[in-house]
């Protein structure tokens, strides 16, 4: 399962990229700046979307305003192509894998990608009784 990460150099991106590196999880970044999505890739991310472009488009963005776009009349073939034209119309960073996708960074929803193994590991030793507990105070 490969998680991908696509942002740009904003700092809820770099939060992300750091997040994924301090858990020791592997994910493919790509600056989606320099490398705009393609159709088949934003296609895919929409299968993803529980509210469709609601939840991948920042309408509050500075280029959203300046091309005052009618998203909800705008066709999908159209929205693509500014998309691609214009990359910041996406809330940053997109994380997903084949079935889970999280829009922006949030620390705790994150955790959806932690895989299953670590995620067991770490619940283990949450739980673990130790010998010779330090307890500060005692």
């Amino acid at each position: 399962m490969t998680i991908k990460l696509y942002g740009s150099t904003c700092a809820s991106t770099r939060k992300a990229r750091r997040w994924f590196q301090t858990y020791n999880i592997p994910f493919i970044y790509r600056d989606i700046m320099r490398h705009p999505l393609s159709i088949g890739e934003m296609q895919h991310i929409l299968r993803l979307t529980e509210s469709g472009t609601e939840d991948i488009i920042s309408k509050r963005s500075n280029i959203s305003k300046q091309l005052n776009l009618d998203f909800e009349s705008l066709p999908l073939q159209k929205l693509y192509e500014y998309i691609q034209e214009f990359p910041r119309l996406l809330r940053l960073p997109i994380i997903f894998d084949e079935n889970k996708l999280q829009v922006g960074f949030d620390e705790h929803n994150i955790r959806q990608f932690i895989p299953r193994d670590q995620k067991k590991k770490l619940f283990k030793n949450l739980f673990t009784f130790q010998k010779n507990p330090h307890i500060e105070g005692v």
